[in-house]
């Protein structure tokens, strides 16, 4: 009986290789290609759009199979990774020409979505991190690393909620837990779009005992040990480049959740999706890659130290205030490859010449920019240069190792400066001398023969050969030349005297190509002591790189320095939106003064739609966050307090996946800012209210409003075109009005743009419809209704409730205020006819055209009941 396939030798070491890596594409090293096979097989030449064949097409039970080149295998592994799917790529361990039977292969790694270490166009300023999630004693242990920088950080949370929220925050892409992480939780972070993988640690590692030196929490350190298990045990190779973890408290920044972050348009625009558009766009001009990430780095994390802020505001001054010398560091700082990466590339031992020539260039840039440092003579630019290493020794090294414009292999020579090492200066000097011999040979030969053409080749297979035309092979020497191959229109031949020349040439060849890879390693190894080092340069100059781009847009936009306040007062003179202007213009942008002063604590603000509410709340919280971050923000004066937490309920969006509609996540989310706000804290509403009933949201925006007052007392910007709304700031001690002002010109509704102290007079409903070209006789009805509903439901807000220690029940229902619905359209109490009666009586002839009264007329014959 015929063997099975799947019982063939290989197959079997494929399933015994497969079974411990199931969750993940097996490519299987076959000669030069990457086969995959059963499923596998199946599902990856649907992603890849390969040909799905089978092995041993003619057997009673074929194995579905598929294949890329292994030359070729890194985009489609890129493929299946963008996906979220892991690859566990396996190697032929042995020479299959002098292996003993079947060739030995093995798992040399395994990329997935958090650990993939590809440089793509345009990511290279982008973290890729890989989280682990960990429940410990009522506490969630939270820590996240980007491989390709070896940053470690870790935290301790509250609540599943926050881990989450964190992992949006951070765009990660995937997610280890323990193996008895509930499975609902596992499926609520694959419901985000992340990769969930399972990890116990088989043993302990010396690599976490370093990440962990310094964390005291128990969550945190457990947390920890999962992740980096999980690096060594995927990656298989070394980590050197690991940092110790910094631990971090969530409530020791400004906290902006993936709502406030989104809606804020920090890093992605809502229209769009992209970069272009947002705080980050704007605010990045740093110059090199590491610089570009710590700017988003400090954007998801504003400080609340006044001290590191008037710190990083010192050097942004300074930088200001020296063009010359910014303008230099700028030149410099272009040369500067990055460095975090390429450190963590000699750690996974796969750099190669040009990415170490990168690295000495950048390095030579170092002394250069300590000297523009050290003239500057501040005593805060003197603290930053103490932190900045010059690891010449590395630069060096590496300028007297390698070649300028080395190749990209390490295997194949041409790496080695000559001169670098004797040994390897002997051997290209036989592999010369052995050359100018074979050419010397090729005239004797010539002159010998008679044969003018004739001449000596080599190629990889063949060798050293005289190739010699067939029209001139009868005058070839029978007794010396032996034939080797025969071609088309030539013979090759070799000889004794080019056998034994070649031999010493391929041998000097050969020792010379091993002896610069091993000159290479050993370089490489003298540079992976330095990689300490090498992290701090990089977390250094990074640095630098930021606030030199804060000085550059401060002066391009004519950003002022914010003066931190004690009294929890808001005073911004003629601040702007930082994005809108850039994308207007300053002379085309209207600035707003923004002032609450210690009493304040609610700006009601109302306008038309359009007119620039949203711009003008968004401008507060940009500011906010360009302040607590060190930069210098746009107005002609700013005085804040430290916000610990920006909340933000803006827009209409749902949560369908989760069964939640937009009111829903409405009330959720400021819900999420009434329980959690703080005296320091910073709420944007916009519209709070408008996703019901008209009497139901506004019964719920002035309970809010009474409840920001009378509990939360954060700073809190409300917008609404509840203008009923308006009457509380008589009635309310915190609750000011401010409107944007709008005007009529020949009918038309203007923009001004203005914030004005006071309510808006009417909401230009209609006009904004007009505007947006709706058509005129809906725009007509729309107004007859209109007048009708105000003359039928004066509206007043209910009187505010009595202020209370009670924090269970704040707002009384008032049930003369909220007992009925508004509907659009009023139920008949009369016959039609009686009312087609009444519009013609309210008609007012004298102010209509002809055409007017002409369409009124229609519309009552058409109308009018028998």
């Amino acid at each position: 009986m015929p063997q099975k396939t799947k019982d063939t030798p290989m197959m079997q070491q494929y399933l015994n290789i497969k079974k411990d890596y199931p969750d993940a594409f097996l490519f299987y090293r076959i000669g030069d290609f990457y086969e995959m096979f059963y499923d596998d097989a199946i599902k990856g030449s649907q992603l890849l759009e390969l040909t799905l064949t089978a092995r041993n097409k003619n057997a009673a039970d074929p194995i579905p199979m598929c294949g890329v080149p292994h030359h070729a295998a890194d985009s489609y592994i890129e493929v299946l990774v963008d996906k979220g799917y892991k690859v566990a790529i396996c190697e032929q361990l042995e020479d299959p020409k002098t292996a003993k039977g079947m060739v030995k292969r093995g798992i040399i790694k395994l990329v997935t979505p958090g650990t993939n270490l590809e440089d793509k166009p345009n990511q290279s300023k982008e973290n890729n991190y890989l989280a682990a999630i960990d429940p410990h004693n009522q506490q969630w242990g939270f820590a996240y690393t980007d491989l390709s920088t070896g940053e470690v950080k870790a935290t301790v949370l509250t609540s599943l909620e926050q881990a989450k929220n964190e992992l949006l925050n951070l765009r990660c892409k995937e997610v280890v837990v323990s193996p008895d992480f509930a499975s609902q939780w596992c499926q609520e972070i694959k419901d985000m779009g992340i990769l969930v993988s399972q990890e116990e640690p088989q043993k302990e590692y010396a690599e976490v005992a370093f990440v962990n030196q310094g964390v005291q929490s128990q969550a945190a350190q457990n947390t920890i040990k999962y992740l980096i298990s999980y690096l060594v045990e995927t990656q298989k190779r070394s980590l050197n480049h690991l940092q110790k973890a910094q631990f971090y408290a969530v409530n020791k920044y400004l906290q902006l959740d993936h709502n406030a972050q989104s809606n804020l348009e920090l890093f992605r625009s809502l229209r769009t999706g992209e970069k272009s558009g947002t705080l980050a766009w704007l605010l990045d001009q740093t110059k090199t890659a590491m610089g570009s990430r710590l700017l988003k780095q400090w954007l998801q994390r504003p400080l609340l130290d006044v001290k590191q802020l008037t710190k990083r505001q010192n050097i942004v001054q300074v930088l200001l205030d020296n063009y010359f010398q910014r303008s230099s560091l700028q030149d410099y700082l272009t040369k500067v490859y990055d460095l975090e990466r390429l450190a963590g590339r000699v750690a996974f031992g796969n750099v190669n010449g040009r990415d170490l020539i990168q690295l000495a260039t950048s390095l030579v840039q170092v002394p250069k920019i300590k000297a523009i440092l050290r003239d500057l003579q501040e005593p805060v630019i003197n603290d930053l240069l103490k932190q900045i290493p010059d690891c010449q020794n590395v630069a060096q090294a590496i300028t007297e190792a390698i070649v300028d414009d080395p190749p990209i292999s390490v295997t194949e020579g041409n790496l080695i400066r000559p001169g670098y090492n004797q040994q390897l200066d002997q051997y290209r000097l036989a592999m010369k001398n052995g050359k100018s011999w074979i050419a010397k040979m090729q005239v004797q030969e010539q002159q010998r023969t008679g044969i003018k053409n004739l001449k000596i080749g080599f190629n990889r297979v063949f060798g050293y050969y005289i190739e010699v035309t067939n029209a001139n092979k009868e005058q070839v020497p029978a007794d010396r030349y032996q034939r080797k191959q025969t071609l088309t229109n030539a013979e090759r031949y070799i000889t004794p005297e080019l056998k034994e020349k070649e031999r010493l040439i391929l041998e000097a060849e050969e020792k010379s190509t091993i002896l610069e890879h091993e000159l290479f390693s050993k370089l490489r190894e003298q540079i992976k002591k330095q990689i300490a080092p090498l992290q701090t340069l990089a977390q250094q100059l990074a640095l630098l790189d930021v606030l030199q781009g804060f000085a550059v847009i401060s002066e391009n936009y004519h950003y002022v320095r914010p003066q931190f306040t004690k009294n929890n007062q808001v005073q911004i003179i003629d601040g702007r939106h930082p994005v809108v202007e850039k994308v207007l213009g300053k002379q085309k942008y209207i600035p707003n003064s923004i002032q609450m002063d210690k009493t304040t604590s609610v700006l009601l603000i109302t306008g038309p739609n359009m007119s620039g509410k949203s711009t003008y709340m968004r401008q507060m919280a940009l500011i906010v966050i360009m302040a607590q971050i060190g930069c210098f923000v746009p107005a002609q004066k700013a005085q804040l307090p430290i916000f610990d937490h920006i909340f933000t309920r803006i827009g209409a969006a749902d949560d369908l996946i989760s069964g939640n509609s937009t009111f829903m996540v409405e009330m959720m989310e400021a819900n999420d800012a009434l329980q959690h706000a703080t005296t320091h804290s910073l709420i944007i509403f916009d519209e709070i209210g408008r996703g019901t009933a008209t009497y139901d949201g506004m019964a719920l925006a002035q309970a809010i409003v009474e409840y920001l007052n009378n509990q939360v007392h954060a700073k809190t910007m409300f917008s609404t075109h509840y203008h009923e709304l308006t009457a509380l700031a008589d009635q309310l001690d915190e609750v000011e009005n401010v409107h944007v002002d709008a005007t009529q010109e020949n009918g038309k509704l203007v923009f001004l743009h203005k914030i004005l102290p006071g309510p808006a007079d009417k909401s230009y409903g209609i006009h904004v419809a007009k505007l947006a070209g709706l058509p005129e006789s809906l725009l007509k009805r729309a107004q007859i209704i209109l007048e009708d509903l105000e003359k039928t439901s004066a509206q007043k807000p209910a009187q505010p409730v009595e202020k209370t220690k009670d924090t269970t029940n704040k707002v009384a229902a008032d049930k003369s205020y909220v007992k009925e619905q508004l509907s659009l359209f009023k139920e008949p109490e009369t016959s039609p006819n009686q009312v087609l009666l009444q519009q013609l009586k309210d008609a007012n002839l004298m102010k209509m055209t002809p055409l007017d009264a002409m369409n009124l007329l229609a519309h009552l014959q058409d109308e009018l009941v028998d």
